[in-house]
C-alpha cells in the first residue's frame, strides 16, 4: 500500500510515497525549512504543501517530535510551547483534507529499524536514538513498541534537558568538533545505559551519516550500531505506523 510518510523536525519538514508493506520509498524526499516561529498553523500549512507536492490523497504518516499521546502533543519539545496541548491529528486534517495517524518521530524512525532495518528480529530492549535537533529516543521490547520514551529529556548539569547540551544543534550552536561534541553524546549514552541498560542501541537521524566521524569515540558497554536507513527512516516509519494504525488500530511489530 502506498502511503505518503512525513517526517517533522526542529528545522526541516520532510516527505516522500512509501510502500508501507516492504519499506521502499517510492519517491525522492521533498524536504520544506520548518517555520521560524515552529507554532502549530504555520507547521500545518507546511504540512499541507508536502501533501499538495504529491497530489495525495489517502491516509498520511506523521512523525512529530515531541511526547504525541492519542494523537495530542504533550510537550512543546523543540517547538513553540503554543504547541502544548493541540490535537495534531485533527489539526493536520483539517488542514489538508487527509487522514493523519501521528506518533514521536524516534518512534517513526524505530518502526523503521525494527521493521526493514538493522533492528529486524532483535529481541530484547532495542533503544533507537536520532540525533538532530534535538536527540529523539524510541524503545521497543521484543519488537513491540513502548511509545514516548524520551531519553533527550534527561537534566543535565545546569541544562534543562540533555539534547540542549548534547544534540546536533548544540555542535552547531557552540561549533563543536566531533571530537569534542562525540564526547557530550558518549555521554548521553552513558546515561541511557545506566538507567535503562539496553540490548541493542541503534542510532539514526541526521548526523548518522557522519557516523565514522565519531563512533570511534562511544565507549559504552551496551552494543551500538548506525541505523542503515538514516535520515529516511523517520518517512518510512511514519508511513508503516500509518499502514499497522489503519490494519489494527494500534502501534505494534507485526
Amino acid at each position: 500500500m502506498e502511503i505518503l510518510g512525513i517526517d517533522i523536525g526542529g528545522s526541516g519538514i520532510k516527505g516522500a510515497l512509501v510502500n508501507a508493506e516492504t519499506g521502499e520509498m517510492l519517491t525522492e524526499r521533498f524536504r520544506i525549512p520548518t517555520p521560524k516561529s515552529k507554532k502549530p498553523q504555520a507547521m500545518a500549512e507546511v504540512v499541507a504543501q508536502i501533501v499538495e507536492h504529491f497530489n495525495y490523497s489517502g491516509p498520511v504518516g506523521c512523525g512529530f517530535p515531541s511526547i504525541v499521546k492519542n494523537g495530542v502533543c504533550l510537550s512543546q519539545g523543540n517547538l513553540h510551547k503554543s504547541w502544548v496541548g493541540v490535537n495534531i491529528d485533527e489539526l493536520f486534517t483539517e488542514t489538508t483534507g487527509q487522514e493523519f495517524t501521528v506518533l514521536n518521530d524516534a518512534d517513526a524512525a524505530g518502526y523503521a529499524s525494527m521493521n526493514y532495518g538493522v533492528g529486524k528480529g532483535k529481541n530484547g530492549l532495542v533503544i533507537m536514538i536520532t540525533i538532530g535537533t534535538g536527540l529523539g529516543s524510541g524503545a521497543f521490547f521484543n519488537g513491540v513498541l513502548i511509545p514516548n520514551f524520551e531519553l533527550g529529556q534527561i537534566p543535565y548539569k545546569k541544562h534543562k534537558k540533555i539534547e540542549s547540551w548534547a544534540a546536533a544543534s548544540a555542535k552547531d550552536r557552540e561549533d563543536l568538533d566531533f571530537k569534542k561534541w562525540g564526547k557530550r553524546f558518549n555521554k548521553f549514552l552513558k546515561l541511557v545505559e545506566l538507567i535503562v541498560s539496553p540490548d541493542l542501541i541503534i542510532v539514526g537521524g541526521g548526523t548518522s551519516k557522519d557516523w565514522d566521524e565519531f563512533s570511534h569515540i562511544i565507549d559504552i558497554d551496551t552494543p551500538v550500531i548506525k541505523a542503515e536507513l538514516m535520515n529516511h527512516a523517520g518517512i518510512i516509519g511514519a508511513a508503516v505506523a500509518c499502514l499497522r494504525e489503519q490494519h489494527h488500530g494500534h502501534l505494534t511489530k507485526g
